[in-house]
């Protein structure tokens, strides 16, 4: 159990915390939730004892073990799944005890260490790593790549890995879902639902929220307020309070007559398919929680770019996408009308954020055609839409490179909008938050009038508030979307079609954003029970010299050094081949030696690892009786 006793806190000349009281008890799953700024990471650092407070108690159980996720990754020559390991404290300890014993002859403390790991699930752990690192969307083969190899998105995969792998009774986590696309976000849910211990996560993806905690603690004025159950039911109690509270309601009437006269319109020519009916629920609940975002500071509409008659704004046709001689997506027929709400769906690496690319123009497209229409006016948010920012220059700045002739005023009352007001639209945007950045990219495209937006995850960063506002203004937005998200509410109430990139095809997927994961996780379980028929197959077929425990350690040890030892060699032959100069000046005999020594290392690296875990097996087997 964990207790905050009249807990305050003041940064700078900013009262942040006021007199907080609240419990966290056993196996809890807590939301943190609140605006940017109300203190919810400062909250997370006071659990950690990063920072102390001002006054009051914050009273932690002896030994406890807290586990959360890493910032930043250095670009490090280690193994990603090494790296991955280190988030086990223990397991490490052990192993470089294990180490120092094997060097001795204190053969009685080597024993009961190899009994202990016997009885725990040590020999186990990089298999479990492997099987994280798999949830999150790691290919086997990325998992010996080293940590250097991969960008930032997936250095933070990486860090959630780490932190999901330690053996902790609190685990914190701060929008684990910003990195992660939609299959992973699902598998982490599934992952959360078995964690044993208390759990805190800031999030702003609602439908994460929906199903993972069973509290919400709302931060508010320096203040908690507990809500019991999930998000959605968080902001029935919210709308009801304020419903009780407040006297007028002008400004959510109007949006919630703007939503009424919406649905009656989508319901009106919507077809019975899965997603408008899914659509027309979500639009519903979205209604009757627009009370709790009335004081938002965000409000704002994609500004009028003419009206445009029923034409097709772009298209492809039998187009071949990919990346030089690489073919990732084939034969892809695609229009887009000038009032279509498409959604994307499909797993990591599929294909999703080329497709965007190729519409955008980005990257070539291969073979086929690309067709736009003369009125086309683009508006493109990438993954990577920050990296455009100039961290040295203002809000101001920005807008007035698109629009040099605007005036001052006139920038001011757009930006403001978007909750940039004041002196802030002149300041540097170097020491922004990631939320105000995204916001900013958000605002350059909508400054520039767009009659097609492509969103390629457009969320990453934005709150909830924000993204409500975004849902809000697409609903308003009579012109063109086509969009890649995670945030399953945004896609349940934004699009009308959804589009699936499977397996290098692109097709039309008739059912909703629900029938999808449903398939998706059939997929995955089918997929799963071949892997472990091939396993049970490679386990018969795999010779074991005994079958008493100590031996069984014995074999696994062995195999772990042999399993180390190809794969540093297999490193080091690969960083061989990498070498420019062997193809600047092409020593044919040289590089297919080369060539046949890293089969030959792939084949015996594949064997013993096969190897290793059938043992794993036979050692879990044995201490299961």
């Amino acid at each position: 159990m964990i207790q905050f006793n009249q807990v305050s806190l003041q940064m700078g000349t900013k009262p942040l915390f006021k007199g907080l009281n609240f419990t966290l008890c056993a196996a809890e799953k807590v939301g943190l939730i609140g605006q940017n700024g109300a203190g919810k990471s400062t909250l997370f650092a006071m659990l950690q004892g990063k920072i102390a407070p001002d006054k009051g108690d914050i009273l932690l159980p002896k030994n406890l073990r807290l586990a959360t996720v890493k910032q930043d990754t250095p670009a490090l020559a280690q193994l990603a799944i090494e790296y991955v390991l280190d988030g086990d404290s223990l397991y490490r300890e052990q192993q470089k005890k294990l180490e120092i014993l094997e060097q001795g002859e204190d053969f009685e403390a080597w024993g009961k260490l190899h009994e202990w790991m016997l009885q725990t699930d040590f020999y186990s752990k990089p298999a479990k790593a492997g099987a994280l690192m798999h949830g999150l969307g790691f290919k086997f083969e990325e998992q010996q790549k080293s940590v250097a190899e991969f960008s930032g998105g997936w250095r933070m995969r990486l860090n959630l890995a780490q932190a999901l792998i330690a053996d902790s009774d609190v685990l914190l986590l701060d929008e684990p879902t910003n990195h992660l696309d939609l299959e992973a976000v699902v598998w982490l849910e599934s992952w959360l639902a078995q964690y044993p211990g208390i759990l805190m996560v800031i999030s702003h993806d609602r439908e994460f929220l929906d199903q993972v905690v069973k509290v919400i603690f709302h931060l508010e004025n320096g203040e908690i307020r507990r809500f019991a159950g999930n998000y959605s039911q968080f902001e029935s109690q919210r709308a009801m309070q304020l419903k009780q509270q407040q006297a007028s309601f002008a400004k959510s009437q109007r949006q919630r007559e703007h939503l009424e006269s919406f649905i009656t319109r989508f319901k009106a020519k919507a077809s019975k398919a899965a997603q408008a009916q899914s659509r027309i629920k979500a639009l519903e609940r979205l209604g009757e929680a627009l009370p709790v975002y009335e004081n938002s500071p965000f409000q704002f509409s994609f500004r009028p770019s003419g009206l445009l008659s029923q034409e097709v704004l772009l298209a492809l046709t039998e187009a071949s996408l990919g990346y030089g001689d690489r073919v990732i997506l084939s034969k892809v027929d695609f229009q887009i009308p000038s009032d279509a709400k498409i959604g994307l769906l499909g797993p990591n690496g599929a294909g999703k954020s080329t497709l965007i690319k190729a519409l955008a123009g980005e990257v070539p497209i291969l073979a086929g055609e690309r067709s736009k229409s003369p009125r086309l006016k683009l508006g493109y948010f990438s993954q990577h839409q920050l990296e455009i920012l100039k961290l040295e220059q203002s809000p101001l700045w920005h807008i007035r490179q698109l629009t040099p002739g605007a005036t001052e005023q006139e920038i001011r009352n757009f930006l403001g909008q978007f909750n940039f007001k004041g002196d802030v639209v002149f300041e540097s945007i170097e020491h922004f938050s990631g939320g105000e950045k995204a916001r900013l990219a958000l605002a350059l495209i909508v400054w520039q009038k767009p009659n097609l937006l492509l969103l390629d995850e457009p969320t990453n960063h934005l709150d909830i508030e924000m993204r409500q506002a975004l849902i809000l203004a697409i609903q308003q937005y009579e012109n063109a979307v086509v969009m890649i998200s995670h945030d399953r509410h945004l896609l349940r109430t934004a699009t009308d079609v959804l589009y699936r990139v499977w397996n290098g095809k692109l097709e039309e997927f008739s059912g909703s954003v629900d029938d999808y994961l449903a398939e998706w996780a059939a997929e995955q379980k089918r997929l799963n029970a071949l892997q472990n028929a091939a396993r049970k197959e490679k386990k018969s077929a795999s010779p074991q010299k005994s079958n008493t425990g100590e031996d069984l350690a014995k074999q696994a040890h062995s195999l772990e050094k042999e399993i180390t030892a190809l794969q540093q060699q297999l490193s080091g032959l690969e960083l061989k081949l990498g070498d420019a100069e062997l193809y600047e000046q092409v020593n044919v005999e040289k590089l297919n030696t080369l060539l046949a020594e890293q089969k030959t290392l792939k084949a015996k690296l594949e064997t013993a690892e096969a190897n290793w875990l059938s043992v794993l097996e036979a050692i879990e087997n044995r201490a299961a009786f």
